[in-house]
């Protein structure tokens, strides 16, 4: 049988040389495993774009804000060991829940103080501070080193108003708030809320302060 002439190369003009054709059939594989790894990868990422979006197809979802609902009554029995004085549990009417019922202890000035975060009925925020032995320093930096406007009595108690609804100072959380002091105890609302759901909440305090000395006018 004749012997198969080599392969004229029409770039070339020519056969090639053995060492062209090892290296023409070395560059072919090259560029193959090369267009089988991207069809890889492209397979893998769709692969991986249908399982999510299968998860978040037959995962359930709601509308509904996630918010926690904390047991007031429940944390101040758990930590009322620790605290001298009888701590706040106010009973509040329906609509009013808590997200936050916690011991504080400020850095600054190493006062411990009960906190509870409440949602008004209207979807605003009172926070709520309890403290024994409370110094200047400690209550102005809750109140955002806000003055005071005034005073007004709320069931019985006197308490401080400090109010910058009207402010373009940047006071967090602190827009309105009210402060009193019965014995050795002091007791900060500050928050969003509107002045009449701080009068709610002032009257749901009032048995708890007043139970601690005098803090309503004489």
């Amino acid at each position: 049988m004749a012997e198969r002439a080599p392969r004229v190369v029409a770039e070339l003009g020519r056969p090639e040389t053995p060492e062209e054709t090892a290296a023409r059939k070395a560059e072919n594989s090259r560029k193959h495993r090369q267009r089988q790894t991207l069809r890889n990868l492209v397979l893998a990422l769709v692969a991986s774009l249908g399982l999510m979006l299968f998860i978040v197809l037959i995962v359930p979802r709601s509308n509904t804000a996630i918010e926690r609902d904390v047991d007031v009554p429940a944390v101040a029995e758990q930590v009322q060991p620790a605290f001298s004085n009888d701590l706040a549990v106010p009973v509040l009417p329906e609509g009013w829940r808590a997200n936050a019922a916690e011991i504080r202890t400020s850095k600054a000035d190493q006062v411990t103080a009960w906190y509870v975060g409440y949602l008004t009925p209207g979807d605003e925020y009172i926070g709520m501070s309890q403290a024994v032995g409370a110094n200047p320093s400690w209550v102005s930096t809750q109140l955002a080193r806000t003055l005071p406007v005034g005073t007004t009595e709320i069931a019985g108690v006197d308490w401080t108003v400090y109010d910058n609804r009207t402010s373009d100072a940047d006071v967090g959380n602190a827009r309105y708030g009210l402060v009193a002091e019965a014995g050795e105890q002091t007791i900060i609302l500050i928050g969003t809320a509107s002045p009449e759901e701080f009068a709610e909440l002032a009257t749901a305090l009032a048995p708890t302060i007043t139970a601690h000395g005098s803090a309503g006018s004489e």
